[in-house]
């Protein structure tokens, strides 16, 4: 039975159908659950489950061995929710895809902003627990901003549209030492946080570190499209300016 969401309801969505999520009620998709998609013998009874806290809405992945794609195309996000993670979902309208045997499902989530301005709160990336959001410098968050620059001007999504070190460091009118002196800055802050994939070494590739960072900073928000301005300021300011 489809049903007609109200005004700043919050709401999920399969094949055409729709589920209210009401506050305090924990909302279930699985094989048997809130949202029973079928009897595909490879899904878990409980897979996914929204419900709020703190003020926002929570996507977590209740599953051992699945992992779902989250995007929000409005704001050229996307993010892989391993099993035991969880995330806010800050964007509004949220597509969640997700393979389980031979079948791939596509469920939406339209969360209505609850009384929160940005996820301050503790949650968890990639199964490792998060504490808030660290205070960054302005030329911290300008190293930042210039990774998430094409996603944010919906340019591009994904690992082809993050900039090399040296592209993001022209950018901002730096010195390539510069930006990555600022980039190790960043990501040994979220390190030490908790925060997942975003030390080199054991083979990684700085793409993925990068691409690693501008998928937090979306999702928490540390940077938005009405930033954008301040790179071509701090592109302009460095005009003549010896950034060795």
């Amino acid at each position: 039975m489809t049903v007609p969401p109200r005004a700043g309801s919050t709401f999920v969505e399969y094949c055409g159908e729709r589920w209210p999520v009401v506050a305090g009620a924990p909302f279930y998709i699985g094989r048997e659950a809130t949202l029973s998609l079928d009897d595909n013998p490879y899904l878990h009874r409980r897979f996914l489950g929204l419900h709020d806290e703190n003020g926002m809405w929570w996507l977590t992945n209740l599953g051992t061995h699945l992992s779902a794609t989250v995007t929000a195309a409005d704001a050229g996000f996307t993010a892989t929710l391993g099993p035991g993670a969880r995330m806010p979902l800050v964007f509004g309208r949220t597509s969640i895809v997700f393979t389980s045997g031979p079948t791939t499902y596509e469920i939406g989530v339209e969360a209505a902003r609850l009384d929160v301005s940005a996820p301050t709160v503790e949650f968890l990336i990639g199964g490792q627990t998060t504490r808030g959001v660290p205070n960054f410098t302005d030329s911290q968050r300008l190293a930042i901003l210039v990774l998430a620059e094409a996603i944010l001007r919906r340019d591009g999504t994904g690992a082809s549209a993050i900039p090399t070190s040296a592209q993001a460091a022209r950018r901002l009118g730096w010195s390539l030492t510069k930006f990555n002196r600022k980039l190790d800055n960043v990501c040994d802050k979220l390190d030490l946080i908790g925060v997942s994939g975003l030390r080199g070494g054991g083979g990684r590739l700085a793409t993925n570190r990068r691409l690693r960072l501008v998928e937090y900073a979306l999702s928490t928000r540390v940077v938005s499209r009405d930033d954008l301005g301040l790179l071509d300021a701090e592109y302009a300011r460095n005009q003549g300016s010896d950034q060795q």
